[in-house]
């Protein structure tokens, strides 16, 4: 699993279509521990190291593959050599916990519909899909593109986030624009309670109605 909290922002230096899928090629720095079949978040979307090594700018490069579903679902494919993207490690047995549950598994995407500077933060508003309004709500978790956010308030079809100067600088969100594409994965707390609570309603439902006692 994941936390939301990224550690660099690497750049896109390759991509190859293949039948199957899209394959890329990630350069970062302070990546110092990168293994074969090693989970990783780019922008919040849990792949899987294919190869890595090093190269001559001090920085280490991986190659992960998307497969047709993954290309699919997310704006991965839309990227192009020299675009950024952010970088999570799964979280060690023994790591610090600072950001929320993230899975990696992208719900959708949302747009970004405005920017604003707020003295030395920034206001970020996104777009709610359809479907998704229930798992949006003040003050919640919300992962977007990968970056573990508090949502600062929820308006009819739009929510905020604010941005601190670190999370502008360390992560994509300082190469965003108006109109740009972010993955979005809902916190799964949500979705798990949402679950358990159809089941509940369910049963009562379906339950049959208690037998009449003997004092009727």
């Amino acid at each position: 699993m994941f936390t939301g909290i990224v550690e660099t922002a690497g750049e896109v230096v390759g991509r190859e279509e293949t039948p199957d899928g899209l394959r890329l090629r990630v350069a970062a720095g302070g990546l110092d521990d990168l293994h074969h079949g090693q989970s990783i978040a780019v922008s919040g979307v849990c792949l899987t190291v294919e190869e890595f090594g090093e190269r001559d700018d001090d920085r280490s490069w991986f190659s992960v593959f998307l497969a047709a579903e993954t290309v699919a679902k997310t704006y991965l494919d839309d990227l192009r050599e020299g675009d950024a993207v952010n970088i999570e490690r799964a979280l060690a047995a023994d790591g610090r916990f600072d950001g929320h549950v993230v899975q990696g598994h992208v719900d959708t995407t949302a747009e970004i519909t405005g920017i604003e500077r707020v003295g030395e933060d920034w206001r970020f508003t996104f777009s709610v899909p359809e479907g998704f309004d229930r798992y949006v709500v003040d003050k919640g978790s919300v992962a977007l593109d990968g970056i573990s956010l508090t949502v600062a308030e929820k308006r009819d079809g739009e929510f905020d986030a604010a941005i601190i100067p670190t999370t502008y600088e360390l992560t994509n969100l300082g190469e965003k624009a108006v109109g740009d594409p972010v993955h979005v994965e809902v916190d799964v707390v949500a979705k798990y309670v949402e679950e358990m609570l159809a089941g509940y309603a369910e049963s009562l439902v379906e339950a049959p109605e208690s037998a009449p006692s003997a004092d009727d």
